[in-house]
């Protein structure tokens, strides 16, 4: 018997407020997550519309002038050469079903990502990059969070690279998601008042 699909009203609404040309990607990528994992768990995460299998699957969202589709295991699903880095996501600037791979291969991708929760794969740790190296590694999830409020997208990018790396480490350091969530929100309002991760200690001082 095959399940009955799992909507979540507000990923609905989501749908509902971004622009126009966003509603028929974002209904397709809905669709075709559902075709490839009938099982999946919709949700909200970071203010973007999620799917979860085992954990997180994937995260829709819809910018301007774009979407962004995500594979949380995406790195390990997708050889390099055919991952966009332009924009949020494995697919770059999606600003048309067109711009998606075909749907016989998205659903695979997205069928060896649920896979790979099923059997509890990790991802590779990362490997540490040499002191010498200035370029400092930003997480996904707070590119897209900060792409959503200008300011402090505007604040973090004058921010020096210590600043910078502060608000970084703390999110990665976060022992579950749930901690990581709070500190994510936290860490836009901050960054939004051009606040230091450390601005309490530093008005001490």
């Amino acid at each position: 018997m095959t399940p009955v699909p799992s909507r979540d009203s507000r990923i609905d609404a989501y749908i509902e407020k971004s622009a126009e040309f966003a509603h028929p990607i974002l209904n397709y990528l809905r669709d075709v997550v559902h075709e490839a994992c009938p099982e999946v768990q919709e949700t909200m995460k970071w203010s973007m519309a999620a799917f979860e299998h085992h954990g997180l699957l994937a995260i829709m969202a819809a910018f301007k002038q774009h979407c962004g589709f995500v594979l949380w295991k995406g790195g390990m699903v997708l050889d390099k050469g055919e991952r966009s880095g332009d924009a949020m996501g494995q697919f770059g600037r999606i600003t048309s079903i067109k711009d998606l791979p075909p749907k016989r291969v998205l659903l695979g991708y997205i069928r060896e990502a649920a896979r790979m929760n099923e059997e509890g794969v990790k991802k590779p740790a990362r490997k540490a990059k040499p002191k010498v190296d200035r370029e400092l590694e930003v997480p996904e999830y707070l590119i897209a969070a900060l792409r959503r409020n200008k300011q402090a997208r505007q604040n973090f990018e004058a921010f020096s690279y210590t600043k910078r790396k502060d608000y970084v480490e703390w999110l990665t350091e976060a022992k579950t998601e749930a901690t990581r969530e709070k500190r994510l929100a936290t860490a836009v309002e901050w960054i939004a008042e051009n606040k230091g991760r450390n601005w309490k200690y530093e008005q001490r001082n």
